[in-house]
């Protein structure tokens, strides 16, 4: 008897790199660079600024527009952020990009003596945040909010998909004072125009809700989130979703409200070290306030990630849909 193995289709170095969009999944190209732009156009203080990395951060579609207003400042982080705090001082509003691991890494104590102790007005946002690269632990920020979390007057944002990486950006401009935005970059999923979401700084939102479990997400893994709400509505689990885009200062007041709802179990889901971030943000102040729910987090190992094809790693550490669905299910 003849038997046919299904073969999958074998990964390839691309794969290192590849969009987080799913197959079929609607995205929209280069939001943060798009909504740049056309901010700009009407706000003539805001200037663009990176460290050899516009394309990668999709801050050539600002570049293109406005070259009077780019500043190329070569492959020299510190530099970039030492420069921004100057442009913050003579009035400009600067957007330095870089990858999250050269700024929380390589140039944190300018961004922290520089730009966060004097509350200059810089825009930081860096690609490949958290495991969105396969690149391996030279260009993997698993650790980035932890070590921005100390800062100070920081705000941090995780955006979850092309509409809130829109939205963010005006809100950021809008406000006054450091700011540290992971980004998303080129394909960008868009999957939160579905649930009538509006970005508000500091502010959570219930996207779905729940009797069982309640998810209290960030980033990108808002998006599996909901996924994996979707997938279990086959009557496995009726599963609540909160994202919180902005991990400082945190919506505590929503997050306690919703935490505190009896007979649910409470995940912290992140893309982000299991180590300093979103999760232990969460557990921090449930615990302070009194609330004790049966309380698990996904996240990522504290150790150094392996390098290869993002699909294969997001599930081999757990942050892919399919290793959400099962470890929940274990749980409940």
């Amino acid at each position: 008897m003849n038997t046919t193995v299904e073969k999958k289709p074998r990964l390839t170095t691309s794969a290192m790199i590849a969009s987080i969009a799913q197959e079929g999944q609607r995205t929209k190209p280069a939001p943060f660079g798009h909504a740049l732009a056309k901010l700009a156009e009407n706000r003539p203080e805001i200037v663009g600024m990176t460290a050899d990395l516009a394309k990668y951060t999709d801050l050539h579609i600002f570049a293109k527009a406005f070259p009077d207003r780019f500043f190329q400042m070569g492959i020299a982080e510190q530099t970039l952020m030492a420069a921004a705090g100057g442009m913050a001082k003579e009035g400009f509003t600067p957007f330095a990009t870089t990858y999250a691991v050269f700024a929380s890494r390589r140039a944190y104590d300018f961004i922290h003596q520089v730009i966060a102790e004097e509350s200059l007005n810089v825009k930081i946002a860096c690609g490949l945040p958290g495991l969105t690269t396969g690149y391996g632990p030279s260009h993997q920020a698993t650790e980035d909010i932890a070590i921005m979390r100390g800062i100070p007057g920081l705000t941090i944002i995780d955006p979850c998909d092309a509409l809130d990486v829109e939205q963010a950006v005006t809100a950021v401009v809008a406000h006054k004072g450091p700011v540290y935005m992971r980004l998303l970059r080129g394909n960008v999923p868009l999957v939160l125009d579905e649930y009538d979401y509006r970005f508000e700084l500091g502010k959570a939102k219930l996207l779905r809700d729940g009797h069982d479990v309640l998810i209290i997400s960030s980033g990108i893994m808002t998006m599996r989130a909901l996924e994996v709400a979707k997938q279990m509505s086959d009557g496995s689990a009726d599963i609540a979703v909160l994202h919180v885009p902005t991990i400082k200062p945190l919506d505590e007041a929503t997050i306690i409200r919703e935490a505190n709802r009896s007979g649910r179990l409470v995940v912290v889901a992140e893309n982000h070290s299991t180590v300093g971030g979103l999760g232990e943000a969460v557990a921090a102040t449930l615990l302070r306030a009194g609330v004790a729910p049966e309380f698990r987090q996904i996240a990522l190992p504290d150790a150094f990630l392996a390098a290869g094809a993002l699909p294969t790693l997001h599930d081999r550490y757990g942050i892919s849909t399919a290793s959400m669905v099962s470890a929940i299910r274990h749980w409940i």
